[in-house]
C-alpha cells in the first residue's frame, strides 16, 4: 500500500493488549492503519505468505512459540517486512536479542501511547523501504543493527536515535571519464555521504571499488561519526567513493577519473566543510589530485581541503602507517590487559594492503612472529614466519602476494581458522560470521577493516574468551593522524615524527581506556562499549545545539 495507508499485522495473543493497540491506531488519520490481528504464531506465518502486510507488531511469548524462537520462526518466513516487537519490561533482553537479528524496533506494552506507536509503525516501514532501495547494503544493516543495540542500551533519546539512523546528506552522482584509447567513454556511479554534521567539519576517506554503493558508503560515514566521537575529534563522520576497478586503470585514466569526481562532489567538500582522506582503492597521489583539482576552483592552494597527502604538498608525517600503527599501539595495550607476551607471539593478517602491511611490519617490530598474510590473490602461510620484506618486495613487483616462494599457499578462508595469538582482519566486511566464528583461534581479534565480525560472530568470540579490539577503536589511528594533519594545516606548523607518533599512541590508548571502563561498568562487550562511547558524544552535540528552527 501507499505511504498514507498502512496493513498492520498483530500477532498478538492478549485480547486486551490487542484492543489497545486496535484503539490507538484508529485514531490516526496520516497515516491510517488497517489491523489485521491473530492470536498465534502459525496464524501470524499464514497471514505473512498471503501477502499484503507493510509492517508486523510480533509479540514474543504465544501460545505455540516462546521468545526468541518466535521471532526467528516468524523472521524465516518475513525477511522483508518490517517487524516491530511487543516486549515487557522483563523480556528486553530479547527484544534487543530480536533487533539484532533484524527487527526494526521494539516497543514496551505497558509504555505503550498512539503517538510512540505510530511513529514507530512509520519509522520501521520507512527504513525498510529505505534500505531495499538506495541503501540497500548488508554494510548499512549491520551498522544500523549494531547502533541501535547501543542505543537501546544507553536508553538513547528516541529523537535523536531516529535521527542517527540515516546520514544527514548524501549525493549521487553519475559521471563519465575518457579511457587512454580516446574512443571510450566510461560512465561511473560516484557518492558522498555526511552522516552528522552537528560536531563540526564532516571526515571520512574515499575508496575506489567495484562494490561501492550508497549503503556500503552510509555505513562506513556512521561509522565514522562514532570514531570520531569515540576518539573526542571535532568531526562529524563522512564517506565516499566510486564504483569501479581502480587496479584496471592506468594512471592516467585514475587522475581523470579522481579530478571528474572531484568536480561532481565540489560543492560538498572544503577544510571547514567535509575533508576528505584516502581509504581501499585511493592513496596519497589520488589525494593530492583531488587537491589541485578544488584549488585550481579556488584559484590558490587549500592544502587542508584533504588529508592523507603528499609530505610535499603539506601532509603529515605518519599519516599514511598511522591506522596500521594505531592498531598496534592498541595491540600492545590488550597483551598487557590479557598477559599475552609479545615476543614470540604468532599473527595472521588478512589483508596485505597499507593497513595490513604497516600492522604486520609493527608487530614484528614487537617481537611478534607473522605466520600469515592474505590479499584478494590468497594467502600465505609459514609456522616459522614469513620474511615480510620479502613478502614486501613480491607484492611491489607483482601487485599481489600470491606466488611468493617461502610459503604455503591458503585461501581466505583457511586463513581466519588458522591458531594465532593474534587475528588482524584487515581487509573487507562480513568476514567472521555465525558459520567460521567457533573456528577462529585467536586471543586478541583486531579489527583492522570495517565490519568485519557479524553480532552473531561477536556473541560466540565473547562466549569463548576472545579479547576484542572493534573497528571504530581499532583502526581509528587513520582518522586520529588526518586530524594531526588537518591542525598543522590550518596552524601552517610541522610537527615531527616523534611528535606524531606519541600524539597518536596517548590518544588511542586514552580511548581504549575509556572502552573497557565502559565496558566493565556496564557490563558489555568492547565493541557495544565502544559504539556507547562514540554515540554518546553525538547524541550530547546534538542534543546541545537543538533543533533548527
Amino acid at each position: 500500500m501507499g505511504d498514507d495507508r498502512l496493513t498492520v499485522l498483530l500477532v498478538e495473543d492478549n485480547p486486551v493488549q490487542a484492543r489497545l493497540i486496535e484503539g490507538l491506531l484508529k485514531r490516526s488519520t496520516t497515516p491510517a492503519f488497517e489491523v489485521v490481528h491473530v492470536d498465534t504464531l502459525a496464524r501470524g506465518i499464514q497471514r505473512i505468505e498471503e501477502g499484503g502486510v507493510d509492517v508486523v507488531l510480533l509479540d514474543l511469548i504465544l501460545p505455540d512459540s516462546e521468545e526468541l524462537e518466535t521471532f526467528s520462526r516468524f523472521y524465516a518466513h518475513a525477511s522483508e517486512t518490517p517487524i516491530v516487537i511487543l516486549s515487557g519490561l522483563d523480556d528486553l533482553k530479547l527484544a534487543g536479542r530480536a533487533v539484532e537479528g533484524g527487527a526494526q524496533d521494539y516497543l514496551v506494552k505497558d509504555r505503550i501511547d498512539g503517538p510512540g506507536l505510530i511513529r514507530s509503525l512509520r519509522y520501521a516501514t520507512a527504513r525498510a523501504r529505505a534500505r531495499s532501495a538506495e541503501w540497500h547494503s548488508p554494510m548499512f544493516r549491520l551498522a544500523q543493527q549494531q547502533f541501535l543495540k547501543a542505543a537501546h542500551l544507553m536508553e538513547m533519546d528516541d529523537n535523536i536515535r531516529q535521527r542517527l539512523l540515516f546520514p544527514e546528506r548524501t549525493l549521487l552522482v553519475s559521471f563519465p571519464f575518457r579511457r587512454d584509447d580516446r574512443d571510450q567513454v566510461e560512465t561511473v556511479f560516484g557518492y558522498r555521504v555526511q552522516h552528522v554534521l552537528a560536531m563540526g567539519p564532516t571526515k571520512g576517506g574515499i575508496r575506489y571499488h567495484s562494490s561501492v554503493n550508497l549503503g556500503e558508503v552510509s555505513a562506513l560515514a556512521m561509522w565514522m561519526s562514532w570514531k570520531c566521537g569515540l576518539m573526542h575529534l571535532p568531526f562529524g563522520g563522512a564517506k565516499g567513493g566510486v564504483r569501479v576497478d581502480p587496479t584496471g586503470l592506468s594512471r592516467s585514466e585514475l587522475q581523470r577519473l579522481t579530478r571528474r569526481y572531484t568536480g561532481e562532489i565540489l560543492p560538498m567538500i572544503g577544510p571547514d566543510r567535509d575533508i576528505p582522506a584516502p581509504d581501499m582503492g585511493t592513496d596519497e597521489q589520488v589525494m593530492a589530485w583531488l587537491m589541485d583539482t578544488y584549488s585550481q576552483q579556488k584559484g590558490y592552494a587549500v592544502p587542508t581541503v584533504v588529508t592523507g597527502k603528499p609530505v610535499v604538498l603539506g601532509g603529515s608525517e605518519g599519516r599514511k602507517e598511522a591506522t596500521g600503527r594505531g592498531l598496534v599501539y592498541l595491540v600492545e595495550e590488550a597483551a598487557r590487559r590479557t598477559e599475552l607476551e609479545l615476543e614470540g607471539a604468532t599473527a595472521v593478517i588478512q589483508g596485505f594492503g597499507n593497513v595490513g602491511a604497516h600492522a604486520a611490519r609493527f608487530l614484528a617490530d614487537d617481537g611478534v612472529k607473522v605466520v600469515a598474510v592474505s590479499d584478494v590473490s590468497g594467502g600465505l602461510f609459514n609456522e616459522n614466519g614469513l620474511d615480510l620484506e620479502a613478502v614486501e618486495a613480491h607484492v611491489r613487483e607483482n601487485r599481489v602476494v600470491e606466488g611468493f616462494g617461502d610459503a604455503d599457499s591458503v585461501t581466505n578462508e583457511e586463513l581466519l581458522e588458522l591458531p594465532c595469538d593474534i587475528l588482524a582482519p584487515c581487509a573487507l566486511q562480513n568476514q567472521i560470521t555465525a558459520e567460521n566464528a567457533s573456528k577462529v583461534r585467536c586471543r586478541i581479534l583486531a579489527e583492522g577493516a570495517n565490519g568485519p565480525t557479524t553480532l552473531e560472530a561477536d556473541d560466540i568470540l565473547a562466549s569463548r574468551g576472545v579479547f576484542m579490539l572493534p573497528d571504530i577503536l581499532a583502526n581509528a589511528g587513520g582518522v586520529t593522524a588526518s586530524y594531526f594533519e588537518w591542525v598543522q594545516g590550518t596552524q601552517n606548523y610541522m610537527w615531527t615524527l616523534k611528535e606524531i607518533n606519541e600524539r597518536l599512541r596517548r590518544a588511542v590508548t586514552a580511548a581504549f581506556h575509556r572502552v573497557t571502563a565502559r565496558a566493565e561498568r556496564d557490563d558489555v562487550d568492547m565493541r557495544t562499549a565502544a559504539l556507547i562511547e562514540g554515540a554518546a558524544r553525538v547524541s550530547q552535540a546534538k542534543l546541545s545545539r537543538g533543533l533548527f528552527p
